[in-house]
This record gives C-alpha cells, structure tokens and sequence, in this order.
C-alpha cells in the first residue's frame, strides 16, 4: 500500500501530531508499506529526504507566521505534489492553514481526516475564531472526506454528534513510542508540568492553586503564555515555588518524569492527553481536570477535578503529596493505564482503516463501549 500523511508542521517541528505520525509511519514500513510524509518546508530543512526508519518525508514551499504556537502557515503545489505521488490512500491531520485545507478538499483520491483536537477548541477570542474556522471546514472541506479516525472515544463521540455516520468514524489513539522505561528513581521534591504554554493547558489555575501547596512545581515547556504566566508567579509571590523550565530536551524531560512526585494537568480543552500517558509510563499519578477526553485516557491513575478550579487542583495535589500509600498505588495503577497504549495494540487496526478506505469501503465498526463509557 502506497500511504501519504499530510500535515504542514513536521519535525523538526515536534509536537503530538507529529510524533504520531513518525510513530505511524515507521510502524507502517515496518510492515513494508510505502509510506511517505508531506509537510511544509521549515527553514533549513531539505525537499526531500528518507529516514532511518524507512519512510520518505516531501516538504513544500511555505511561508510562516509566528502569531501562536503552532504558527500560521501557508504553503504552495500542497495539491499538485499530492497528485504526482499516486497515493492508495492519503490522510490529513489539520484544520486551522486555509491553503491546505483548499487543495485537501480539492483532492479526490481516497482519504481520511484524522480528528486531533476538540471542535471549536479554544479560549476567549482564539475560541471565536476556531469556532468560524470549524464551522467553513465542516461544511467545505469536511465532506470531501470518506473517513474519520478520531484520537480519543470522546472525541469520536463529539464528531458523531455533530451529524456524522457512526460508520464514517473509528477510535485510533496516540499511543507511547517506547514501551515503558523501568523508573525505578526516587521521588524528588516537586511535581511536574509538561506542555505547550497556551490558554486551553489551563496553567494560570495551576499557578492560583500553587498558592495552597507545600512543594515545589516545575513547568516545562513553550507557547504564547510564558510571560503572562511569569508576571502571575511574580504578582502572587510564587517564585521561590515555581520554576519555569522552558522548552527541555528528551534526556532532561525524562529524568523530570522520572523524579516528580507527580504530575499536573489542568487543562481547559484536552481531546487525548499524550502527555498523560507519557508522564503515567514512569509509574507517576495525575491530578487532571474532568474535560473531553482526558479522563478516560487516565483512568484509575489520578484524580480529576472541576476545570478552572485551583482550590480544587490545590485539594488534589495535597491529597497525593500528603499519602505516600495512595501515591505509590495510584502510580502503580498510572502504569497499567498508559500500558494499553502501545503501538504493536492498534497499529494493525490503523493499517485495516487505511486499506478500507483506499478500496473505497466502510471499516469495519469499532463503537463499542461508547455509549457505556458516555452514557
């Protein structure tokens, strides 16, 4: 099977999206499938290249805006360069860059869309404009579509409510890249933040919280949010306690993970978590919010709480810091949870939707579980 992935942002560029489909796509050659990336060409990166893993990755002429993180892009040829690589089956896995989205649905061979995040996702002036961005996308873009593999069962359901078939649809989760490491490390004196600094990671709640907490906190990561979060920390006397680590690399992140005590999430919107999943593999406990599809992927290892919350952040941060037994049994349970995501579980599902759709027929279904889970 010859298997196109389209995304403007992919590595350098690293986030979710594209560990997943890295992750996809070294499993798919792996099975000796064709597999090739298209994506917008950052700075300093080649037209095209092959990766040690076996698939090939096809970058076009684009330009970008640095108004949010992600930035703005806008690419040229994303529709004729997609023509000339005869793809069995393509899938995309974006909605907010209008040039892509136009030759995405100008497209006609067989394809999916790959559903990441939350419709309408977003905060305060971001949320009206992700509203008007879904609602065109929906209505122009989305039906040129045969398929829709979504990331969480909540967001499955959400898509399914918005009219879709419950047949157009099917639950492909992102997943761990490595089995679980063996963390036997110690626990240090803090708990750990990792992400995007944007609005819908809900971190000013976590800072308020900070303020009801006896330990420290450590945020990893960037995004428009990182001085608005500085000035809060300094207005509220919290910068003995907080420490904002910036962006880390992969050594450093894990040693985090594995010497935390725990780990916050206090998100506004969260399709998946692969955050959570990530952090819960190093056999550490979550305290997260109760949004979409966050709480389903922690499972029985943390304790989730009323989004925009921070005494009750605070409540359930304390609880864990203060009950050594508790902690250490619910991050026995927060291994267990994150050990169902695994690659080698869903990679052959994957590989039956994508032949489905090439062949222009319905996978099979894969709704079970949803109206228990949901109600």
């Amino acid at each position: 099977m010859k298997f196109v992935d389209v995304n403007p942002f992919f590595f350098p560029y690293k986030g979710g999206i594209e560990r997943r489909m890295d992750d996809y796509a070294k499993r798919l050659a792996a099975r000796g499938h064709d597999v090739t990336i298209l994506t917008a060409r950052l700075p300093d990166t080649a037209e095209e290249e092959v990766t040690e893993s076996g698939y090939r990755v096809v970058r076009v002429p684009s330009r970008f805006l640095n108004l949010y993180n992600p930035p703005y892009v806008s690419s040229k040829n994303v529709l004729e360069t997609l023509e000339g690589m005869d793809a069995d089956v393509v899938n995309y896995n974006y909605r907010w860059a209008p040039s892509w989205n136009k030759d995405m649905a100008r497209y006609d061979g067989p394809k999916l869309f790959t559903c990441h995040n939350m419709w309408n996702e977003g905060v305060g002036i971001q949320a009206r404009l992700s509203e008007a961005n879904d609602r065109a996308f929906i209505k122009k873009v989305l039906p040129s579509f045969s398929h829709i593999a979504c990331i969480s069962r909540y967001v499955q359901k959400a898509t399914i409510e918005m009219g879709i078939p419950k047949e157009m649809t099917s639950f492909v989760p992102c997943c761990l890249s490595e089995d679980p490491p063996d963390n036997e490390s110690p626990e240090g004196d803090y708990i750990l933040s990792l992400g995007r600094l944007v609005k819908t990671k809900g971190l000013e709640y976590m800072v308020d919280a900070m303020k009801d907490v006896d330990c420290r906190l450590v945020i990893c990561g960037k995004g428009p949010e990182h001085k608005r979060l500085e000035r809060r920390i300094s207005k509220l006397g919290l910068g003995g306690k907080i420490e904002m680590r910036g962006y880390v690399e992969e050594d450093e992140k894990n040693r985090l993970m594995d010497g935390c005590r725990l780990f916050v999430m206090p998100s506004v919107f969260e399709s998946f978590g692969l955050a959570a999943i990530e952090l819960m593999s190093h056999r550490r406990p979550i305290v997260c919010t109760d949004v979409n599809g966050l709480p389903d992927t922690v499972g029985m290892g943390g304790i989730t709480v009323a989004p925009k919350d921070p005494a009750a952040l605070a409540e359930a941060i304390n609880r864990l810091l203060g009950d050594d037994v508790l902690r250490a049994r619910m991050g026995e349970l927060a291994l267990e949870q994150a050990k169902f995501y695994s690659y080698e579980r869903f990679i052959g599902r994957y590989e039956e939707i994508l032949k489905a759709v090439a062949e222009g027929r319905d996978p099979e279904p894969d709704l079970g579980g949803i109206q228990e889970a949901y109600g």
